[in-house]
């Protein structure tokens, strides 16, 4: 439940950083060149100044994890950004890690700065940035993914400052998405520093913070303007196309291919002629992505069954659209959906089961999961007699479905998170080969 305070955010957010300096000896601003990362840049810098952190002995580092690929505006903003502080320390990083990709049927990730083709790079590597080259970093694997190294290069940040303890400031905001807001509202505590909600441990002594959790899109916008601050003005071209139709959440700054992007991913082809050029012949599917996402022939929007079909003879016949060893990673995954489902049932929350006695779906409810698992509400465990085709109910994403098997298919979600999975043992077995194959360039 939302609970409006006296206070306004950046007040709030001033109280949080109060708090957090009480015990941090060292701060790490997370930046990705887009508004909310930008405009931590500034509060940050304006709270350092004003609170004379620099007496204090308290240490600010900046970091950028550049993706290869971006605007030129996003390129200009990030280079006024990377040291525009004296006071503060910057890492301008350049490494092939693996990123995720969401456009393509053949590859689940790509990897940017590939030493093996430098031919195909969408820039060059910046001045004065980090590169394979020329790091430092001791844990660095070529193909290691973006977010496990920006996990380890701030444990590696931590122990090179020296510092007592280390806090990282990440910009989102709760409104942005419902993964957002859970990671600002759980109960569990066990991982956060104290009792704080809108904090993570990472490693001993380093800590996640998303003290910008509860600002608005507008709020961002009002600092920028009150305050005069610096900001990626590729938002004002964003605004025109606002003004046609584009919603705020497609006016992304990120890795360019990643999934939660392809429905924006045409952008670059209005705002960008000539970088475009250059994505579509970086990762393959780039152009497919581009006609046709946010639209059905991706999963978005709707996905209608083609007339003669069920959800099930769908899916058999997507699966044969497929390359062989992608279509094995789908047909795995979805055994063992089939299997969990079917003989040994699946906990969902007491709502939802009331739900599905509404529907002629068959299934057994076996009762109170027994596990040690603490749910934030009751849960029933549930067996299906018949794996379901369709799931006719309001929650429908919570259950199985061969639906949502045609809908991670057409997502080219190979990981399967559409349908609740993690990656597998193999998957991490297949990363580690991967990483000892370029072991000879680190």
């Amino acid at each position: 439940m939302r609970k409006y305070q006296k206070e306004n955010v950046y007040e709030a957010f001033n109280k949080r950083l109060d708090y957090i300096c009480n015990y941090f000896d060292h701060l790490i601003v997370s930046f990705s060149g887009g508004k909310d990362s930008g405009l931590m840049l500034e509060l940050v810098h304006r709270y350092y100044e004003e609170n004379k952190l620099a007496d204090k002995e308290i240490v600010v580092s900046v970091y950028y994890l550049d993706y290869e690929g971006n605007y030129q505006e996003t390129k200009d903003y990030i280079e006024r950004s990377m040291g525009k502080y004296p006071d503060f320390d910057y890492y301008h990083i350049c490494m092939p890690v693996s990123a995720s990709c969401g456009i393509s049927m053949s590859q689940s990730t790509w990897l940017p700065w590939d030493p093996e083709h430098p031919e195909l790079w969408l820039n060059s590597v910046p001045e004065g940035a980090i590169h394979l080259e020329n790091h430092n970093f001791p844990f660095f694997e070529i193909g290691m993914s973006d977010y496990d190294f920006q996990s380890k290069f701030c444990q590696w940040l931590h122990q090179e400052k020296k510092a007592e303890r280390t806090a990282v400031l990440v910009g989102i905001r709760a409104q942005e998405s419902l993964n957002r807001f859970n990671a600002v509202t759980r109960d569990e505590t066990f991982s956060r520093f104290g009792t704080t909600n809108y904090s993570h441990r990472i490693f001993h002594n380093v800590f996640n913070f998303y003290p910008m959790y509860d600002w608005l899109f507008e709020d961002v916008w009002v600092a920028n303007a009150k305050f005069g601050f610096d900001y990626n003005h590729l938002y004002d071209l964003y605004d025109l196309y606002f003004q046609a139709g584009v919603p705020f959440k497609s006016m992304r700054v990120a890795n360019p291919f990643h999934q939660c992007g392809v429905s924006s991913l045409k952008l670059y082809q209005a705002l960008e002629p000539e970088t475009w050029g250059k994505l579509i012949g970086r990762v393959n599917g780039a152009n497919f992505a581009a006609i046709y996402g946010g639209t059905i022939a991706l999963g978005y929007r709707g996905v209608s069954l083609p007339k003669g079909h069920t959800w099930e003879t769908y899916v058999d016949f997507l699966l044969k659209t497929l390359p062989e060893d992608i279509r094995e990673v789908y047909l795995k995954k979805f055994q063992s959906s089939l299997t969990y489902w079917t003989k040994n049932g699946g906990a969902l929350p007491q709502k939802v089961v009331s739900e599905l006695e509404e529907t002629n779906l068959q299934f057994e409810n076996l009762g109170t999961p027994k596990n040690n698992r603490n749910y934030k509400q009751e849960y029933e465990l549930v067996r299906f007699k018949k794996y379901p085709d369709d799931v006719p109910i309001k929650n429908f994403r919570l259950v199985p479905s061969y639906k949502r098997m045609c809908i991670t298919i057409l997502k080219n979600d190979t990981s399967c998170q559409y349908m609740g999975f993690g990656q597998t043992k193999d998957e991490l077995q297949k990363k580690k080969e991967a990483m000892k194959k370029w072991e000879s360039f680190s």
